[in-house]
């Protein structure tokens, strides 16, 4: 990274440090794909007009209720990587807490849960998203390995290399088990390693000499939903035997009792169960397009971006990453790309109509390249949301598109992603159908096409009424305002 960028990934952590309350006030500093996620002690002392102004945030998602109250930061991919470190080491914190922090968020939990308002089932889905999060960079690597050597095998090119890209892309994915429970185990507060260890229980080839239930097992069985399940059987053993064994013998007798019984559980009760899930959610994603056809793509590109702009769309990993484990691709995805699809359509719509507004132009000349790689929230944050009706016309854009899809694939021609991650032009690389390579892309890139046209069209003729766009000159002049003020 050249110095200058370095520089300037330091100079926006060192802006946000203060409008973020100071370093007593950060509990945990961590990132995803592109949000900056903070925990605070004190929501109070969060400036969110501020962090909305400061160049380089392109929009803010605030949860002041939950217990500790949770930040989003939009930075973007890349830029999220590096601000994240920086403020890291200004506010000496990390992705774990000190002791203080972690008594106190464990208080607030509590708290939270006696609540009326709390969601016990959202907050469980948030951390179960965040196992499958960390392994996000090795899908998307993985993915496009095992595209490019598809490519080389159907162009007959360099058949000699075929072979080692296919075994370097397969490698990742005949172990995922290994990794999920190991950021199971870590994400709900076990030893992560044993996590892992009970969870590689579910690749070992000896577990073909299994009996159980008039059944053989095979390697494999289960997916990451099973390695899932087994990580949290192994995380409530661990926790239990460290209340009641001796700790003279706690070294010894702990770490063979949770590998032991949530590994005995795993081969004769959750390897059967979760397979059986598996195959039950691939035959869904299968029936959902193939038989709802266009209504049901339809209805998951129309909904996609609201999951987006919550942090929602997570919660999908797991059902994504099953979908993989168990078919080599996800079907879903293509489809909730095109919500992404809208969003750029809706954003092209909005440049054209108002063309006086050079604030916000410029705002989408930015964003625009993010958005055609699927990256959605710099439009979302700095856009359409802003503006109301343009981010429900883009919400039209994607329905139309995920009908298309949906269409098509209940014609007999489904278009699949073999990782998770990318979407819009960066999803190409990673897509399989049934009849090629070709014919997937062609697929594809007609349903962005579609979304391109259908957001164009909604929002230009029914996303502004009245003085929108005024309404948006003085909101954007604004914002450019207080950005200069803190520059």
């Amino acid at each position: 990274m050249a110095a200058d960028d370095h520089s300037k990934h330091r100079a926006t952590a060192t802006a946000l440090l203060p409008l973020l309350g100071g370093t007593a006030n950060l509990l945990t500093v961590t990132h995803c794909m592109t949000r900056l996620r903070v925990e605070v002690r004190d929501p109070a002392l969060v400036r969110g007009d501020g962090l909305r102004a400061l160049p380089g945030v392109l929009g803010v998602v605030e949860d002041a209720a939950s217990r500790p109250a949770a930040y989003q930061i939009v930075l973007g991919p890349g830029t999220v990587a590096r601000v994240t470190p920086e403020l890291r080491r200004l506010a000496g914190t990390g992705t774990a807490v000190t002791a203080e922090a972690l008594a106190e968020r464990g208080a607030a939990l509590r708290a939270e849960r006696g609540a009326r308002n709390a969601t016990p089932l959202k907050l469980l889905l948030r951390r179960v998203a965040q196992v499958f999060v960390p392994l996000i960079p090795a899908l998307i690597g993985c993915g496009v390995i095992a595209g490019l050597a598809g490519l080389l095998a159907n162009l007959h090119w360099a058949p000699a290399l075929v072979p080692a890209l296919t075994a370097i892309a397969a490698g990742f994915m005949a172990l995922i088990a290994v990794f999920v429970g190991h950021q199971t185990a870590k994400e709900f507060g076990g030893t992560p390693v044993l996590g892992g260890a009970v969870a590689a229980v579910i690749v070992c080839p000896g577990v073909t000499h299994v009996h159980a239930f008039g059944h053989t097992l095979s390697p494999g069985q289960g997916g990451v939903l099973g390695a899932l399940a087994a990580a949290l059987l192994a995380v409530a053993v661990e926790k239990w035997c460290h209340r009641r064994v001796p700790e003279s013998v706690d070294v010894l007798l702990t770490p063979f009792l949770t590998v032991l019984l949530p590994g005995l559980v795993t081969l004769y009760g959750l390897m059967y169960a979760a397979g059986a899930v598996s195959s039950a959610i691939g035959r869904c994603a299968d029936w959902l397009l193939t038989g709802g056809g266009a209504a049901a793509g339809f209805v998951l590109g129309g909904l996609f971006l609201p999951l987006v702009m919550l942090g929602l769309h997570q919660a999908l990993i797991p059902i994504h990453t099953t979908l993989i484990s168990e078919q080599g691709h996800t079907v879903l995805l293509p489809v909730l790309a095109m919500a992404g699809a809208g969003q750029v359509g809706a954003a092209l719509a909005v440049y054209v109509r108002l063309r006086r507004n050079k604030s916000l132009r410029k705002i989408i000349r930015s964003a625009l390249p993010a958005g055609l790689l699927g990256v959605g929230e710099p439009l979302i944050y700095g856009v359409s949301l802003p503006l109301g009706r343009p981010f429900v016309t883009a919400c039209v854009g994607g329905a139309f598109g995920g009908g298309f899809l949906g269409l098509l694939a209940q014609l007999g021609d489904p278009v699949g992603a073999t990782a998770i991650g990318p979407s819009g032009w960066a999803l190409f690389p990673l897509l399989t159908g049934g009849h090629g390579l070709g014919r997937a892309v062609a697929v594809y890139g007609a349903g962005l096409l579609v979304g391109y046209a259908a957001g164009f069209l909604a929002t230009y003729f029914f996303g502004f009424a009245g003085h929108d766009g005024e309404r948006a000159d003085r909101q954007m002049a604004e914002k450019h305002r207080r950005s200069e003020e803190l520059a």
